[in-house]
């Protein structure tokens, strides 16, 4: 990402905080996977929306109005045996050159300096219950700062969630940020096809997943959540990730994975047959699904609000489960009572960014957001049947999900995951080339 663009983006909120005010956001913390072992390192997103900087043990001080400099960092200094094990440290010196702070101190002076800076202050924007051991250092900065307010130390007065400012601004995304979301849905999309040609009875989930992971990481990318790759009756499992049985001649293969590049996620998947071929009933369940998702798609546009792809795809997908004889009824009935939702039990998309399940509210007021450019959304229904006695035989263990990445623009919907093939006759011409 361009470092114009994280200057444009703490501008923008110092604007909102204004002179009086002070925003305060700490790193993620490293994360132990077992004992001595640490998860690999992914930095705070709201942190690195406004910085760029990925490393942990730092801290950003943006004080508007500060004639030493708005933009302060805290962070680790360097350290030649350290870095030798751990890998480089841009130091306060590098944190000024490469990342533009006007001012940097070493986090251990952070309990010195940044009360000074907090007693010129009237408001606090900080995001509490993140971090806790850094909330706890926060209230004893403002608890000591106010100890003192006889004699004569200001004290902030007040603390605001900066989450609900920073998350808005996220919510919007710019050109660049749209650019990253294309390549990482390009990269995804790749992937997909490779797991199509690869997929075949008497493999595992695994072997399928490994493929993935492949062309994530041949394009500096990684797995923006753990994918989903279920066969058979794991199909209908939505959050399924143990990905270890065996693929089976005549089942189904459902695939949800994405990746991140540039601290920017995609959200992809498709379902396609272990064989190549759709027997007749998945066929129809797949048709199914895939009108509901060309149907939401088209509502994801300017004007219309967050719930309008939601209740296009409930539509299709009701009246689709009630021609098959899964659902009887009217079909105004059927949607007001919720019928569909023994089969769709999750809603129709979700906001993507930097997070696969990003940041911004989905109501404004009590009533749904009116969607708008920049906004990124996943749309993604599905149909999920598992084993029951409640309905024939030739239904069972058919789960489908079909879900790509939509941006929404002044021209209409911007599939970015395009490419990548979902209708039925084209995932079996697929899957024989």
């Amino acid at each position: 990402m361009n470092t114009n663009e994280f200057i444009r983006r703490r501008k923008t909120l110092m604007r909102m905080v204004g002179n009086d005010g002070i925003a305060i956001l700490p790193s993620a913390p490293a994360r132990v996977r077992s004992r001595d072992v640490e998860y690999r390192y992914r930095q705070d997103s709201d942190f690195y929306y406004l910085s760029g900087f990925a490393e942990p043990e730092s801290v950003i001080v943006l004080a508007p109005g500060r004639d030493n400099g708005e933009y302060i960092v805290f962070c680790r200094e360097r350290d030649r045996r350290k870095e030798q094990w751990d890998g480089s440290r841009a130091g306060p010196g590098g944190v000024v050159d490469t990342y533009l702070a006007d001012d940097a101190f070493p986090i251990d002076d952070i309990d010195d300096i940044l009360p000074g800076i907090l007693e010129t202050r009237e408001s606090v924007y900080y995001t509490m219950g993140a971090y806790a051991e850094f909330d706890q250092r926060m209230t004893e900065w403002v608890k000591s700062l106010r100890q003192r307010e006889s004699s004569g130390v200001h004290a902030p007065h007040e603390f605001i969630a900066l989450d609900h400012l920073l998350h808005d601004m996220r919510l919007y995304k710019s050109r660049a940020e749209i650019s990253a979301m294309r390549t990482a849905a390009k990269i995804a999309v790749k992937a997909h096809r490779r797991a199509m040609a690869t997929a075949r009875p008497g493999l595992y989930e695994y072997e399928v997943e490994a493929e993935f992971a492949h062309e994530f990481r041949r394009h500096d990318a990684c797995n923006s959540y753990a994918p989903i790759v279920g066969t058979g009756a794991n199909t209908c499992i939505l959050h399924y990730v143990e990905n270890n049985a065996q693929l089976k001649d005549g089942d189904l293969l459902l695939i949800d994975a994405g990746c991140e590049f540039d601290y920017y996620a995609s959200d992809v998947t498709r379902t396609f047959p272990v064989n190549g071929r759709f027997s007749p009933e998945q066929r129809a369940v797949y048709e199914i699904v895939l009108e509901a998702q060309l149907a939401a798609i088209e509502k994801t546009v300017q004007g219309n609000h967050w719930n309008d792809p939601h209740d296009a795809a409930v539509r299709v997908i009701t009246k689709g489960l009630r021609k098959i004889g899964l659902l009887k009824g009217s079909l105004p009935k059927l949607i007001k009572d919720q019928a569909y939702s023994e089969f769709f039990m999750h809603r129709t998309g979700h906001w993507i960014g930097m997070d696969v399940h990003d940041v911004g509210d989905y109501k404004v007021g009590n009533e749904w957001r009116c969607l708008e450019p920049g906004m990124v959304t996943t749309i993604e229904p599905g149909i999920y049947i598992p084993a029951s006695r409640k309905v024939p035989a030739k239904w069972r263990n058919i789960g489908v999900r079909i879900e790509d990445d939509v941006a929404v623009t002044n021209n209409g919907p911007d599939v970015l995951s395009k490419g990548l093939a979902k209708e039925a006759d084209d995932i079996e011409k697929l899957m024989a080339a």
